[in-house]
């Protein structure tokens, strides 16, 4: 099985696409780390390499964690398998 995004903390709300071409529509199957184990889900949008995937729905206001730490807040809802970059999320530090 290919692994195409990883989760790298448990309670991470976030995962980080490892492959190119990802294509809204595609199944794509994750490894979460810190558990040794791995999540299969439909992503919602294009999402190119290195970029960030929604591994639950995020409501405005919540807090998106990767790493185990809070990097930033969501500014408008993001659905499952969506793609998290600036126009749905901003820092916490101004």
């Amino acid at each position: 099985m290919s692994i195409d995004f990883v989760v790298h903390d448990a309670g991470d709300s976030v995962g980080v696409v490892v492959v190119e071409g990802v294509e809204a529509g595609q199944n794509l199957t994750g490894w979460v780390m810190h558990q040794d184990q791995t999540i299969t889900f439909e992503v919602l949008d294009p999402i190119p390499i290195g970029h960030k995937l929604a591994i639950q729905d995020l409501s405005e206001g919540d807090t998106v964690i990767k790493y185990g730490v809070d990097i930033g807040r969501v500014v408008q809802p993001i659905k499952k398998g969506e793609h998290l970059h600036v126009h749905n999320v901003k820092t916490k530090r101004w």
